[in-house]
């Protein structure tokens, strides 16, 4: 094993480094029978920390 493959990272560390580049999620789930299609569900999202550069979208209007 090499070096990189044996490297732990902390669940923490994990997610503070996803959050500070932001992480978009996407995906499509389709429920059907015999063909059918009955539900369709369709993920978009963005995941994202917020910061003096990058500001609130829930901010009150002033």
């Amino acid at each position: 094993m090499t070096v990189v493959e044996r490297r732990e990272i902390a669940l923490v560390d994990l997610l503070d480094r996803l959050l500070a580049g932001g992480v978009v999620i996407t995906g499509d789930l389709t429920l059907r029978i015999a063909d059918v299609d009955l539900v369709r569900i369709d993920l978009n999202a963005l995941i994202s920390s917020v910061n003096e550069n990058v500001p609130s979208p829930f901010e009150e209007l002033a």
